[in-house]
């Protein structure tokens, strides 16, 4: 049953297509002559643009909703004019909606100043030779680069992630930041209600921008490279034994371009014996509390 807004168009289509006279298209279809010739002089783009934004921002609300909103707002657009715009749009029909993430504002990619100030974590997605897929839970710091943890799993609910942050910070300290995509471990109320309790700050990167991480994405390149691609695998025990021997490789004898032709373990040491030289002519100008101070902050980096 072809409605009566889109008789016009039908007949358009049977003229065009099967090369019959305007005449008897509209017979056939049963529109008038006098109708296919008329050319409305309404001009609804911006019903259209105000239904358009507001389907965007309230996708849960009907053409009741977004009527009032319309009116509230001081415009005089009346309800038949409104609803017959809302229905030639297909606004009535059910719409499946995705959840949302809020928005993110865009963070500059820079260099931390010291360790523990910003971590890195990502996931990874490969096979087994069975085809049964798994993933990777990778942590960095930021500021040499260095491999913190990476972890298989055929799953990682955010219980798993806590218990791997917890295992890093009991051993390396407690970061000030994590910066992660939007994914829904890193999103969900369990892993926000702990990052709160630690006092950790959560950094998002914006959807689709992977490179506003890009340290960690350097990393996953070369541990694709290095292990993922270059192995078959029967189970994760082989996945995460590899790992931990790349792991051991990477920070301590692969040199980092950006280090310097350095690697992690070796930049970190580099910069602990810069601190201790600038160390030493400040002492003799110091109190005795900021000498405290400042040799408890020697002795936390030394431990990491």
């Amino acid at each position: 049953m072809v409605k009566p807004c889109e008789r016009k168009t039908v007949v358009t289509y049977a003229v065009t297509t099967y090369s019959l006279s305007i005449t008897r298209a509209c017979k056939t279809i049963g529109l008038s002559k006098t109708m296919y010739y008329y050319k409305s002089i309404r001009n609804d783009s911006e019903v259209i643009e105000k239904l358009s934004e507001l389907s965007q921002k309230k996708p849960m609300e009907g053409q009741d909703k977004y009527y009032a909103r319309i009116r509230n707002e001081g415009l005089v657009w009346n309800h038949k004019r409104v609803r017959r715009v809302y229905l030639l749009m297909g606004l009535n029909h059910k719409r499946k909606h995705k959840k949302r993430v809020p928005a993110r504002v865009k963070q500059p990619l820079e260099e931390p100043s010291a360790l523990n100030e910003v971590w890195s974590m990502d996931f990874m997605s490969d096979a087994m030779e069975n085809r049964r897929k798994f993933r990777t839970l990778n942590i960095i710091d930021d500021h040499n680069r260095e491999a913190l943890w990476v972890e298989a799993s055929f799953s990682f609910p955010s219980r798993l992630v806590i218990n791997a942050l917890e295992n890093v910070i009991a051993e390396k300290g407690q970061p000030k930041i994590i910066r992660t995509d939007n994914g829904p471990e890193f999103i969900s109320g369990e892993y926000q209600r702990w990052c709160e309790s630690k006092g950790i700050k959560q950094q998002f990167t914006q959807p689709g921008k992977p490179m506003q991480n890009g340290y960690i994405e350097r990393f996953n390149r070369s541990f694709r490279t290095d292990i993922l691609d270059a192995y078959l695998f029967n189970n994760l025990t082989q996945v995460n034994i590899l790992a931990e021997q790349w792991m051991e490789e990477y920070n301590n004898e692969r040199p980092h371009e950006s280090l310097g032709q350095l690697p992690p373990l070796q930049y970190k040491k580099r910069k602990l014996i810069d601190m201790l030289k600038t160390f030493v002519p400040q002492v003799s100008n110091m109190s005795t509390s900021q000498k405290q101070q400042k040799s408890n902050n020697l002795s936390i980096l030394h431990q990491s």
